[in-house]
């Protein structure tokens, strides 16, 4: 799953010139012991183990020479695998204490002077929509798997010095390479209906927008059956936020725009929705998976323990800690309060949008209480990585 904040920045494009290199400043810096949090917790121990099992599956699949930046550092897969056995091991025994902490890890976060505009914490969640196999008057809005003539160029196969980790997404035209269709042409002139490709019908076409937008999702049948969605790719257009859109056309202002917002905008003018909506280029396939919402990582998310930030600045599948601040809801989705987050994550997911050392999207659950928590989230942040004490970095 590719998780695309929704009012966030906008994505490098994968179907233009590749992005150039992050910059080698050095973003990230060891924090002394004498600034560093009491590293409370506020979710249970059982989440944060479970998250913590996650990213060490994934690391029996990672050869352990492979490297792994934080900001200008390298780290190979096995010093971050080795740091998180240490820390199951201090969480097992009861002892994730400030001084143990400390004792153990050698501490990393952004350089505010640096990163200021950067420190952004957002969320995002599993929708849970209802939708058809079959299209009928009501069901008419498709949810696509991947076109058969999509296909994807490893760039660094050919030069992996000047385009690491870089790829272009496109289709043949003629003896030509183009990038792919956009929203506005998948969606409004119907580019790929004749592909037969459409897994699924939702009734709402903003429906199908914000499940582009949080990258999965869960398809309730008519018969009360549900059927679990996962990302299988994307058109590699630019995303764009539809809510810097409206902000600039000065329909809302920032401070207004959140989730809640746009959707309410987006079914309340039905007159500019598309046109609006067809703004944002960037389009999601997907596939029928078992088990979820799986991060980029290809393991199962946590709820409120898994984060979504920008490979290019963050070591996969690492362990880090969160502070910011985040709403209390009622059953009704609506804000009681807001309070302090402070928490251990693990780095198990991407997003489009998430795009800088310090962004974060944090993963909120699954349905309309996760929706109506992630939808409101966009508040500064810190984020910290830990590496084992005593282990070589570079």
């Amino acid at each position: 799953m590719i998780v695309l904040g929704v009012c966030s920045a906008v994505l490098v494009c994968a179907c233009s010139p590749p992005s150039k290199e992050p910059s080698k400043t050095a973003v990230f810096e060891r924090v002394p012991r004498d600034k560093l949090p009491k590293f409370e917790d506020d979710l249970d121990s059982e989440s944060l183990q479970k998250a913590i099992v996650n990213s060490l599956a994934y690391f029996e699949r990672v050869p352990g020479n492979q490297k792994f930046t934080l900001g200008n550092i390298e780290i190979s897969a096995e010093v971050l695998k080795t740091s998180l056995l240490h820390f199951l091991k201090l969480l097992e025994g009861n002892r994730l204490d400030g001084d143990s902490v400390a004792q153990s890890f050698d501490v990393y976060s952004t350089n505010s002077k640096e990163t200021s505009e950067q420190s952004l914490v957002t969320g995002y969640y599993e929708p849970v929509v209802e939708g058809q196999l079959e299209r009928d008057g009501n069901f008419c809005y498709p949810l696509y798997g991947l076109p058969p003539d999509l296909f994807i160029i490893e760039l660094a196969a050919f030069d992996p010095a000047r385009f690491p980790g870089e790829r272009l997404v496109g289709r043949a035209q003629g003896n030509q390479v183009v990038p792919y269709y956009t929203r506005a042409e998948i969606d409004g002139e119907k580019k790929i209906e004749q592909y037969g490709c459409q897994l699924a019908w939702l009734k709402d076409p903003v429906n199908v927008f914000f499940l582009h937008v949080q990258g999965s999702g869960i398809i309730k049948l008519p018969d009360g059956r549900l059927l679990r969605m996962g990302y299988a790719g994307s058109n590699g257009r630019p995303y764009k936020s539809i809510g810097k859109v409206l902000i600039d056309r000065g329909v809302m202002s920032s401070e207004e725009v959140s989730l809640q917002t746009i959707r309410s905008y987006l079914r309340n003018n039905v007159e500019t929705r598309d046109e609006v909506m067809w703004h944002n280029e960037s389009y999601v396939f997907f596939r029928w998976v078992k088990d979820g919402p799986m991060g980029s990582l290809n393991v199962p998310l946590t709820a409120g323990r898994s984060i979504a930030t920008d490979p290019r600045s963050h070591p996969r599948g690492a362990l880090a800690y969160l502070e910011t601040v985040q709403p209390r809801v009622d059953e009704a989705g609506q804000v009681i309060s807001w309070g302090p987050l402070r928490r251990w994550a693990l780095n198990q997911d991407t997003g489009g949008a998430i795009k800088g050392p310090g962004r974060v999207d944090l993963f909120c659950g699954t349905g309309d209480q996760a929706e109506a928590i992630a939808g409101r989230m966009k508040h500064p942040g810190k984020l910290y990585f830990f590496v084992k004490k005593g282990e070589s970095l570079n």
